[in-house]
């Protein structure tokens, strides 16, 4: 297990190389020096790669917990891949992106101009 020191000493080298940590995770640091975090598992019988943020963004335990989110996820029977890229579409728990926020926000501009029978039919 790797811990925040050895993630602090990786100095880049002529190749790109990683730093295992575990259960999947691990650090990937670039030739330029640039230090990431990955978690490697397994969808559908293939071998996926996720990435969890670029460090010191993301701490050891920070990147540990967003791994153990996407083990989570994949107990489920959903790509955490697909979860990533769906929360950073719509946002998390952002009730004004929902359909029914938006329905909401949008009858509250209309209520005013309906007579009140119909403002409760529409809801």
């Amino acid at each position: 297990m790797l811990t925040d020191k050895a993630v602090r000493a990786a100095a880049s080298r002529k190749k790109a190389y990683k730093l295992a940590d575990s259960r999947g995770l691990h650090l990937y640091v670039s030739a330029s020096g640039h230090k990431s975090w990955r978690y490697k598992y397994r969808f559908e019988n293939k071998e996926r790669l996720l990435t969890l943020g670029a460090y010191p963004e993301v701490s050891l335990a920070d990147a540990r917990e967003k791994r153990d989110e996407a083990k989570k996820i994949l107990r489920n029977g959903r790509d955490p891949r697909h979860s990533a890229k769906r929360s950073r579409l719509i946002g998390r728990n952002d009730a004004a992106k929902s359909f029914e926020g938006m329905a909401r926000e949008w009858h509250a501009l209309q209520v005013a101009r309906w007579k009140p029978v119909h403002a409760n039919d529409v809801i």
